[in-house]
């Protein structure tokens, strides 16, 4: 009997601790906000919040069960409280929401997670106040995504594209989405940068894959966490970068005013409009960082992803090529490469594009903070949480995407209503470098699809969802010419 009384008071005590560790979060973050009606939901375990749940499901082969777990347990509200990277969160998981959250500048202003903040430096976009985004953002997005710009680059994106498929046909088998990779920041380098020898550009980019393994992991300082690996990483791009400054300034001062050549140059020489001051170089090294980050990862993964959805698919990849067998045939016989007026008539390819970029969903989420009390659905986000908009729950909605996991180019015949794609965000942190990461994939399937082909060596290889969607093998394969 009483053995039977101890293996009872063990699972009542077990029971209860159980029950306390589950509500504590709740107790800290919510009790002072019980007179508003917050979001359905549950903050989960102390310190780890809900983040167990949502590596699990992105480490699945279902990502997307982490929300659908959400709405299974509280109905389908568009909305749920969450604690998520150590904060507090709204995730907000429908059109409308996302995109009120996304362009309201008054109720909400950016919210990064703390180890997001520490990789991509406290100067950087992701962080900086709304008036300062707004003078730099217009500062450097010229530079990347205007029309001038472009034309200038795509000779040169042409060339690197060339160069590096005739060279993957006799590389045997390769990784090609580290291929590609390799490729995108070769081209952001030399836009940001300028020239810089091979040996640089490779020495970067491995620190770069190993700061974006910290990126969306838990901010865990620890030898052996991806987030010790990737503050380190940072570390030795930052010393990159200052040597590149350091080296400018000396020009600079030996030999007078140096004109702008490149973002590095531009960023160097701008002044404040109100007082004449210039950056400091943590600003322009936390800028350049971001930008050189953001502007090869997405296009890579993207083009990668956009060839095998289309090799994967004849019909599809007979169309594309047709596209581009006609912008060939239309040229004049004096003409040998591509023009922006010939990159603008790619419609079924910018199709295919915009496709790959719904079902990959590169950044399946932005992160803002409420700056006040914002009544929401019927619910209230308390002033200080953090809001989360899932742009992958819209992508994959099949009320919008009817098939949503087919690869169907045909279903962008159909205008979007605003909200409903969202691969870029919205509203005034819209990521400057759309136009650019279009043009690298367009131009990049323009030679591709006239004369090459894929052949995968796992065409079934399972795939990973953190810290971006890639095949595990990072897509093994040979790059073969088609023979006319």
């Amino acid at each position: 009997m009483e053995m039977w009384v101890i293996v009872v008071g063990l699972c009542v005590g077990v029971l209860g601790l159980r029950w306390i560790l589950r509500n504590v979060n709740g107790w800290l973050y919510e009790s002072k906000h019980r007179h508003l009606r917050l979001p359905p939901g549950h903050f989960g375990w102390p310190f780890l919040g809900n983040m167990l749940a949502f590596l699990a499901a992105f480490k699945s082969t279902n990502p997307d069960s982490f929300v659908h777990s959400l709405v299974s347990r509280y109905g389908n509200t568009g909305i749920y409280k969450a604690m998520m990277f150590g904060e507090p969160s709204v995730i907000v998981t429908t059109p409308e929401g996302c995109r009120r959250v996304l362009t309201d500048d008054e109720k909400f202003t950016t919210g990064w997670p703390y180890s997001t903040v520490e990789l991509m430096g406290r100067k950087s976009f992701i962080i900086m106040p709304y008036e300062e985004h707004k003078r730099l953002r217009r500062l450097t997005s010229a530079s990347v995504n205007g029309l001038e710009a472009l034309s200038l680059y795509l000779t040169y994106i042409e060339e690197n594209v060339m160069s590096s498929l005739e060279k993957w046909t006799t590389m045997g088998e390769i990784e090609f989405l580290t291929q590609i990779r390799k490729l995108t920041f070769r081209i952001i380098t030399h836009i940001f940068l300028g020239a810089a020898s091979n040996s640089v550009v490779e020495a970067l980019e491995k620190e770069y894959t190993t700061l974006n393994y910290g990126v969306r992991a838990m901010a865990i300082n620890i030898p052996g966490f991806a987030y010790h690996s990737a503050l380190k990483a940072r570390k030795k791009l930052v010393s990159v970068f200052q040597a590149v400054v350091d080296e400018r300034r000396k020009q600079e001062k030996e030999e007078g005013f140096r004109k702008t050549k490149d973002m590095m140059d531009a960023l160097m020489n701008v002044e404040d409009e109100n007082n004449g001051g210039k950056l400091s170089d943590e600003e322009i090294i936390d800028i350049m960082l971001m930008y050189l980050n953001a502007g090869h990862e997405s296009s890579g993964h993207v083009t990668m992803w956009a060839t095998i959805f289309l090799q994967n698919h004849p019909k599809y990849f007979q169309m594309a090529k047709a596209e581009h067998e006609e912008i060939v045939k239309k040229r004049p016989p004096t003409q040998t490469r591509l023009t922006m007026k010939e990159v603008r008539q790619m419609d079924f390819t910018s199709k295919v594009i915009d496709e790959t970029m719904r079902l990959v969903t590169f950044s399946l989420m932005v992160f803002r903070e409420a700056k006040c009390d914002v009544t929401f659905n019927g619910y209230t986000i308390p002033k200080g949480w953090k809001v989360l908009t899932w742009f992958r729950s819209i992508h994959y909605d099949p009320e919008i995407y009817p098939n949503p996991r087919e690869f169907n180019p045909l279903r962008w015949n159909v205008i979007r209503s605003a909200g409903e794609f969202l691969p870029f965000g919205a509203g005034s942190r819209l990521c400057p470098g759309n136009d650019l990461a279009k043009l690298e994939i367009s131009v990049f399937l323009h030679h591709f699809l006239l004369n090459y082909q894929l052949e995968q060596r796992n065409p079934k290889c399972p795939v990973r969802y953190l810290p971006h969607t890639r095949p595990m093998d990072n897509c093994l394969a040979r790059v073969k010419k088609v023979t006319a």
